[in-house]
């Protein structure tokens, strides 16, 4: 039998013995759940007991079955009170948050599970260990590169606009915007630090503007805090806590009602997954798929439609439908032209 296989079953093994807490759980109920014979179970239980599980068996039930427990008063002085499987799980979800290894949270996040690795035996971490061999991740490719020399700034930026964010200071800063290819100075009103396609970015209120504006922290060459504080806008705080919740990407806009017609060759593929909370489908012509969607009109909804080529139309609004239409046809030349 693979070794992923039994490595997979020896977690769900673990999990249940939690999960049945006080009335423990029998070796033919585990056989039975993981569709194996009883001396696997066995043989399993024992390789739980010798990487430093605490499992034992209790045979003082009432029907005379013996049922195995977990000894959950080993961890008991973790102060989160997690339950074994629990500080497994979270031990084993390192290799699920490498997102944030170009952040500057990076060192906060990779201490943190130092100190978790530390509660569990070793044994223990070199069972878990092989739990990624059957779970991979693949990096984002949207995610920025690391910091490098300029990682001290970007902290403290970072820093200041937490502060900032907390107690309501307004602040000034000087930030590079990358649409108009330009630096400037702007007095805002930070409300919310955001965590997004590979990126971190500041919601800000800008008064020159009149409204809540999106600033890549990567961008903000310096900032600085002001003894003013500002009263948050009441319409932004009533947002969704969802960093930018109308947008397929990074914007802060209002949303608009957009449809878009897929061909039966991707209609799978779209059916298959949630692109947008808002979204609603029905059933078109021939195998196709209709959708309606309530998001931003911005690049990220644009890459998106352009993503499925030919197999996408959309039918409104009726912008949006010329702009992807022109876009198509600037390609089209830039290959003509070659």
């Amino acid at each position: 039998m693979p070794r992923n296989a039994e490595v997979i079953r020896q977690w769900t093994i673990l999990r249940e013995i939690e999960r049945a807490r006080g009335s423990g759980v029998t070796i033919d109920e585990l056989a039975s759940l993981c569709t194996v014979t009883t001396r696997t179970i066995r043989r399993d239980l024992q390789a739980l007991e010798e990487a430093g599980f605490p499992l034992y068996d209790d045979k003082t039930s009432d029907d005379g079955k013996t049922r195995w427990r977990v000894n959950g008063q080993v961890f008991k002085g973790l102060a989160a009170g997690l339950t074994v499987s629990e500080l497994c799980a979270l031990y084993f979800s390192r290799t699920l948050v490498e997102s944030l290894s170009g952040t500057p949270f990076r060192d906060d996040v990779e201490s943190a599970f130092d100190k978790l690795s530390g509660v569990l035996t070793p044994h223990m971490r070199e069972f878990l260990d092989q739990l990624p061999r059957v779970i991979a991740t693949k990096p984002d490719p949207l995610r920025r590169r690391g910091p490098g020399d300029d990682a001290p700034r970007q902290q403290l930026v970072i820093a200041r606009a937490l502060d900032a964010t907390l107690h309501h200071r307004q602040a000034n800063i000087t930030y590079y915007s990358k649409s108009s290819d330009r630096t400037k100075s702007y007095l805002v009103h930070p409300y919310r630090l955001a965590y997004a396609q590979g990126g971190l970015y500041l919601l800000a209120f800008v008064p020159e503007y009149g409204e809540v504006r999106t600033f890549a922290v990567e961008r903000i060459h310096e900032m600085s805090l002001l003894e003013e504080r500002f009263t948050p806008d009441v319409d932004y705080r009533e947002l969704p806590d969802a960093a930018f919740p109308h947008s397929l990407g990074v914007h802060s806009g209002p949303p608009e009602h957009v449809e878009i017609e897929f061909q039966p060759a991707v209609a799978d593929y779209v059916r298959a997954r949630e692109w947008h909370p808002s979204q609603q489908l029905r059933d078109g012509d021939a195998g196709g798929l209709h959708m309606t969607l309530d998001v931003c009109l911005d690049r990220a909804l644009h890459s998106w439609i352009l993503s499925f080529g030919p197999f996408a139309r959309v039918i409104a609004p009726k912008g949006l439908a010329n702009e992807i239409a022109a876009q198509f046809e600037e390609a089209r030349a830039q290959y003509a032209a070659r």
